[in-house]
């Protein structure tokens, strides 16, 4: 009976090591993602890339780059606000798809959000659901009121206007960009 004891007190001060050891090295993103505050809009760097339009397709595939440039880490914990408006009258406002998990960003960390849109045909008379614009509004999830504006650019830099001809724009989960 004592020696089943012994056995019994060793397995579980093994288990006490290893868990301890893990959260003291910070092993696994969640552990980590206690740590941190949630991202928020000004502790972040944006970025908007339009993409090459694909031959014979009516979508549009552009980049939202998020780069953390706060005074340390942060997580990222969710889809982003992302809008086109054209003035106070009609606006494209992005809806996410799938499922996000928390993103643990160091600082200087990327993360990347594809949208896909559904792009007007060049010649395309003005209609009422059509917004063009070559500004963004954006936000960090769950940080609405912190919005700012960044520009769209091509993939040489340029900058570049947006033409939906559509009020949604899709977002993929975001995801950490490799170093």
């Amino acid at each position: 009976m004592r020696r089943r004891s012994l056995l019994a007190v060793g397995a579980a001060a093994l288990t006490l090591t290893v868990t301890a050891g893990l959260a003291v090295t910070g092993c696994g993103t969640s552990r980590m993602t206690a740590l941190h505050a949630n991202c928020t809009t000004k502790g972040l760097r944006w970025k908007l890339t339009v993409l090459k339009k694909k031959p014979h397709t009516v979508h549009r595939e552009a980049r939202l780059s998020i780069a953390n440039t706060g005074a340390g880490p942060c997580v990222f914990r969710g889809f982003p606000a992302f809008e086109v408006h054209v003035g106070k009258g009609p606006e494209s406002g992005a809806v996410g798809h799938g499922k996000t998990l928390p993103i643990d960003l160091p600082r200087g960390g990327t993360v990347l959000a594809p949208l896909r849109y559904k792009d007007c045909p060049k010649g395309t008379p003005p209609s009422a659901g059509m917004v063009s614009n070559d500004t963004a509004v954006v936000s960090a999830p769950r940080d609405y009121p912190g919005r700012q504006a960044v520009v769209a650019r091509d993939e040489a830099g340029k900058r570049l206007r947006m033409t939906l001809c559509a009020d949604r724009i899709w977002m993929d989960p975001p995801r950490e960009a490799a170093e």
